[in-house]
């Protein structure tokens, strides 16, 4: 008696599984080409949290703070510069132009002043939109 309860539920589990049809199971979620980028953006975010608030208990000296600090903002800058160049690959995929600001070639003297902050003359090896030691913007903004 066991045994045919078993074979008969065995034989119905066989049926559903062969029943069910790929066209029957949902739709993927498409993957955002953003996300990974948004969950590494937020998580330097929270490093720098981390960072500054050990450095105010005192568990970093203030040169070690500053290293750190500078590097991740690197790190940040640099996740940023890729959603940039991920919206820029996005659009051109889609047929719109990119924006006037993308398409802008920058004379060497642009080129210098965009590396170094006009507010702290801090200065970088590649261009940022924000400073990495003072967090003003990088390029002065015109009236």
């Amino acid at each position: 008696m066991i045994i045919a309860i078993t074979c008969v539920i065995a034989i119905v589990v066989i049926v559903f599984v062969l029943g069910v049809r790929p066209k029957d199971l949902p739709e993927p979620e498409p993957v955002s080409p953003f996300a990974h980028l948004d969950e590494r953006k937020a998580a330097i975010y929270e490093n720098l949290r981390d960072l500054q608030f050990e450095y105010r208990v005192g568990k970093l000296s203030d040169d070690d703070y500053q290293l750190t600090k500078k590097d991740l903002q690197k790190e940040l800058a640099a996740v940023m510069a890729e959603v940039d160049r991920v919206k820029l690959q996005l659009q051109a995929g889609r047929g719109q132009a990119p924006p006037a600001a993308a398409v802008k070639v920058p004379t060497k003297a642009a080129v210098k002043d965009s590396l170094t902050c006009p507010h702290c003359n801090a200065r970088f090896e590649q261009e940022l939109k924000f400073c990495g030691e003072c967090g003003k913007p990088m390029k002065a903004v015109r009236a």
